[in-house]
């Protein structure tokens, strides 16, 4: 029986196991090395106690309806993309609502969790922890690893020739960047074309007297402002698009998305990505287009090699008198308080019982949250993941057998991407994992019953965004409050841009609804037929 649970890290999946493990009468304790709560999200000056933390002028890339905890939604006149200090005034707001403060333990570092001997037949872990130079040991029914992606920066240096023989500039990682002050005048070469190496390329085009930016793959970008100025993850995040991505050809989606991408700007013609690749990697960056296009930021091949001053490109171009190189690398998860035993039966979230559960281990009482890769936010998927764990720890929520779950591991097991960055390409679908884990933890909606019993709801749901809300309408932790969170996100969206209101036309779009309600019984009705009889059209292994 669990009752004591230990969960490591403060952070966004700290705070949602914390209070997951209340609801489910269980007693968590969180061990946080730093002095507060918000994980990477709590910006500061400082790098000398490598704790990883944002920059100081990061936007978040998901919209607040669509990255907001499922039965809290953050206050209305928050903008929808949010900067790292409200973002962290919304997680304060949230330990306060529920009371999480006094069950974390500040300024405590987990220094080694291991198996008790009789941990086959008790499933109880031993966790040492240290605060101001005194160790502790406790014991613990079950284990919640809620340190995330961001451990330790990955700087592959030995990709890189020259750079730390010959090369006498200055060269960091992105972990190392808060501002761009210390850039000046300084010409500057960012390596990687992730979502960090875009917005740092931006951001010191400002300062530097020349940006390059280096990227090895294929890359897309898109704006976080979609169609009609509404946030891009609420237009494109629904459960209609999912069952179109299910329903048609994965290579006529991705053609679909090809197109969509192009009507902004022609990849090709920026030297950004071709519609020939089979790869689809996608970044979020309204600016770096412009840059592009204006020379402040000049795209580059990947590098070869580096010499005193230099940096020499796989196309055989040199770009001379180079000051800085900043590598936007990502980062690596080694998980260096577990015990060997317990670390050797995963390899990051690959080898991972729906990215969560090692399978191997005799009782399921250890649990990695939020060490998934998703195209939605993480921190909705972090929170599935610890009401299923605490489901499971509870005794609510039952697993297969270790052998089918090490089955569905090396089924679902994708190739080895040892690179970060080249693990991008290998993100999950937001609806599709979080209704996967919803359903293991019984609290994923049906369209069905919601047509026949509330049409309004159904219509939101399906063709709305799909909010985190959805996920608190039935089940253990449902919450009354969801229904009015769905009906009522588009006027969360759109209060904070009512500073100044116009005039316009009052259409009435009940035509349009009325089309949408006719249209879900048809669309439920072919996915149910496509389903049962796959010769009918394409199944769901031929989607994307």
């Amino acid at each position: 029986m669990v009752r004591r649970v230990a969960v490591i890290g403060a952070g966004v999946g700290g705070l949602a196991s914390v209070k997951c493990c209340l609801d489910e009468g269980l007693e968590p304790t969180c061990f946080e090395r730093s002095e507060d709560i918000g994980g990477v999200w709590r910006y500061t000056d400082s790098t000398d106690d490598r704790r990883v933390s944002v920059y100081r002028s990061v936007i978040t890339n998901t919209s607040k309806e669509m990255s907001c905890f499922s039965d809290f939604p953050f206050p209305e006149d928050f903008p929808s993309y949010l900067p790292h200090s409200l973002l962290l005034e919304y997680f304060r707001m949230y330990a306060r609502q529920f009371d999480l403060l006094r069950h974390i333990r500040f300024k405590t570092t987990a220094l080694s969790v291991r198996k008790c001997p009789d941990f086959a037949t008790s499933g109880q872990w031993e966790v040492v922890t240290e605060t101001d130079d005194v160790r502790e040991s406790h014991i613990f029914d079950a284990v919640m690893v809620c340190t995330g992606h961001y451990q330790e920066p990955y700087l592959p240096l030995d990709s890189f020739p020259g750079i730390d023989t010959r090369f006498k500039g200055q060269y960091l990682h992105s972990q190392e960047y808060k501002d761009m002050e210390a850039f000046q005048g300084k010409r500057v070469l960012v390596v990687g074309i992730g979502n960090t190496g875009g917005d740092l390329s931006v951001e010191l085009s400002h300062v530097a007297a020349k940006v390059f930016l280096s990227a090895r793959s294929n890359t897309w970008v898109t704006s976080r402002v979609s169609d009609h100025g509404f946030p891009l993850d609420m237009v494109s995040t629904t459960r209609f698009n999912h069952f179109l991505e299910w329903l048609l050809p994965s290579a006529l989606i991705r053609r679909i998305k090809f197109w969509k991408l192009n009507s902004w700007f022609n990849h090709a013609n920026y030297g950004l990505a071709s519609t020939k690749s089979s790869k689809f990697k996608m970044i979020i960056n309204e600016e770096l287009p412009f840059c592009l296009l204006s020379g402040t930021v000049v795209l580059k091949p990947s590098v070869k090699e580096f010499t005193e001053n230099s940096a020499v490109f796989e196309d055989g171009t040199t770009e001379e008198n180079i000051d800085v190189v900043l590598f936007a690398t990502g980062y690596v998860s080694p998980f260096p308080f577990l015990e060997e035993s317990a670390r050797s039966l995963f390899d990051n979230n690959r080898s991972l019982y729906k990215c969560v559960f090692p399978p191997q281990l005799e009782k399921p009482t250890l649990a990695i949250i939020g060490l998934v890769q998703l195209t939605g936010s993480i921190m909705v998927g972090s929170e599935m993941q610890a009401r299923w764990v605490t489901g499971v720890f509870a005794g609510w929520n039952k697993l297969p057998a270790p052998s089918r779950m090490m089955a569905e591991v090396l089924k679902r097991k994708p190739p080895v991407k040892s690179n970060p960055s080249e693990r991008e390409n290998l993100k999950m679908s937001f609806i599709g994992y979080t209704d996967e884990i919803a359903a293991c933890a019984g609290v994923k909606p049906s369209l069905l019953r919601l047509l026949l019993t509330d049409p309004r709801l159904a219509l939101a749901v399906f063709f709305g965004p799909c909010t985190p809300y959805q996920f608190r309408l039935v089940g253990r932790g449902r919450w009354s409050g969801a229904r009015n969170a769905i009906l009522t996100q588009w006027q969360r969206t759109l209060k904070p841009l009512r500073t100044r209101v116009v005039d316009e036309d009052s259409n009435s779009s009940s035509s349009w609804c009325w089309m949408c309600l006719l249209a879900l019984p048809l669309t439920l009705t072919a996915g149910f037929l496509l389903s049962k009889y796959p010769r009918l059209g394409w199944g769901p292994a031929q989607g994307l």
